[in-house]
């Protein structure tokens, strides 16, 4: 008897490389990318020391360089894959994100550190839609959702470990500390990705829409810039209006080409999908409270409280850890509790920063103002950041889940952005860091953060609705009499 050949693995049942090894590579990339603009808060004090000549307002452009063109290049820049592939996207973005990092810690003006700090927003912007796009490759549909909790709960866990971690590494060097740890994680990443990442066969489409890509940043860019030099120029100045009314211009333009170009700047098509779309506008509105308070509570400890930077740090340390212990188990929610999760998170920062902006005062109150608060924020940022990838990937077809997560990160930066820029506007328009200052900044982030709670109630999905049976139609009355025979 002759063997028969083995039966071909079923479509459901393709062998995936190496699920394991890619998603830490993929949870790496989006812990570093996150990483990179988080550390920095906790170094932002210290810069007005080593430029002595810039003001606060333009240093902020250290931050808002990175978020603006982060967010505006994270859907085109994902495009390029189509062109040259995940991995060699994956290997180039990490690359040129790590020599950026060195490239910061070098720069010696203001200028060109907020130049370097603007490359590693566009390195970083690749790095995500090609972590995103190797995960999702390696394993089944049916284990993907689990993937991007885990992945998201990555990015999470950055943000909350980033000003801790900052505090220590600007206590232990100075302010370049919070760039060159990007240095060696960045090159133990490249390392790794380059023996474990498979090489996948990537379909070959067009090129981006450049020019919507160009539009989409300077519309940000210019909208941020409105915000952060208004107060200098004058709410009503025509450099105000011009620059705001010119960025608004510019993201009409960017919106108007992604309608029509075959590789857009931004899938708006995914919004038609009405749960994509209110975790993109909850991820708008908690960016701006979150990464407006990231910026402020270091700097609040550092000039109202005259903390060092490793206390500053510190003191933000409890917050952190309950945040990733809460990225984590919200990866693990039932689908059908996100919307509960993201309302109850987003109210838990509101309530945060409602007790920072009533209740602090100039005289240190550590541990019955600010780390309560801090340990209720901190639960809220993981639930709400981690919970929000999953809704706005989940409410996708299996097949949109990397462009769903690229857009949702390009909403979640936008917010990142403006929210930087409205801290930089605030604190300019009430005559710098004063207590008063923080006080409304506060405030301002308990808004936006309860907004993006009341955002967030419509997070559902579309009810099912039961298909009817169709009636049988009638038969004739002799094939009925023949069947009872």
């Amino acid at each position: 008897m002759t063997a028969r050949p083995a039966p071909a693995d079923p479509p459901d049942r393709t062998p995936y490389a190496r699920p394991g090894l890619t998603l830490l590579v993929a949870c790496g990339a989006a812990f570093i990318a996150f990483l990179g603009v988080s550390v920095v808060y906790i170094a932002f004090p210290e810069l007005p020391k080593s430029f002595p000549g810039s003001s606060l307002s333009s240093l902020s452009w250290v931050v808002s360089g990175y978020t603006v063109v982060f967010a505006a290049a994270l859907a085109p820049v994902g495009k390029m894959a189509d062109v040259i592939g995940l991995r060699t996207l994956f290997l180039l973005s990490v690359t040129g994100f790590t020599a950026a990092s060195l490239l910061c810690a070098l720069a010696p003006t203001a200028e060109l550190l907020i130049i370097c700090c603007a490359l590693q927003g566009l390195f970083a912007a690749g790095m995500i839609p090609s972590s995103l796009g190797l995960l999702l490759a390696s394993r089944p549909p049916q284990q993907r959702p689990k993937a991007i909790g885990l992945w998201g709960a990555s990015s999470s866990a950055a943000a909350a470990v980033g000003p801790p971690l900052g505090g220590f590494l600007v206590h232990s060097f100075d302010w370049t500390g919070v760039f060159l740890v990007n240095v060696p994680l960045g090159a133990a990443l490249l390392l790794t990705a380059w023996r474990v990442l498979p090489k996948l066969r990537t379909e070959r489409g067009g090129l981006p829409d450049l020019i919507g890509m160009l539009a989409l940043m300077l519309g940000v860019g210019s909208l941020v810039a409105g915000l952060t030099k208004g107060s200098t120029w004058g709410w009503g100045s025509a450099a105000f209006v011009g620059t705001t009314l010119g960025g608004a211009l510019l993201l009409a333009l960017a919106v108007l080409r992604s309608r029509r170009h075959r590789v857009p700047a931004l899938e708006l098509t995914l919004l038609h999908t009405r749960k994509f779309a209110v975790a993109n506008a909850t991820f708008v509105l908690f960016g701006a409270a979150m990464y407006c308070w990231l910026i402020a509570a270091p700097l609040f400890t550092t000039e109202i409280w005259h903390y060092s930077p490793l206390a500053a740090g510190l003191a933000l340390t409890p917050g952190a850890v309950l945040s990733v212990a809460a990225s984590v188990l919200a990866g693990r929610m039932p689908r059908k509790h996100q919307r509960t999760v993201v309302v109850a998170g987003a109210l838990m920062v509101a309530v945060q920063c409602g007790i920072w902006a009533v209740a602090l005062r100039s005289q240190p109150d550590y541990l019955l103002v600010w780390l309560p608060a801090n340990l209720i924020g901190g639960v809220g940022i993981g639930a709400v950041m981690t919970t929000l990838s999953s809704a706005a990937a989940g409410a996708l077809p299996p097949q949109r889940f990397a462009a769903g997560a690229g857009l949702a990160m390009t909403s979640r930066q936008v917010g990142a952005a403006l929210g930087t820029g409205a801290f930089a506007a605030l604190t300019a328009a009430l005559g710098g860091p004063q207590l008063g200052s923080f006080r409304q900044v506060f405030l301002v982030c308990t808004v936006l953060s309860a907004l993006a709670g009341v955002v967030a109630l419509w997070l559902t999905d579309p009810v099912a609705q039961p298909a009817a049976e169709p009636s049988a139609p009638a038969r004739p009355l002799s094939e009925v009499r023949g069947e009872s025979r």
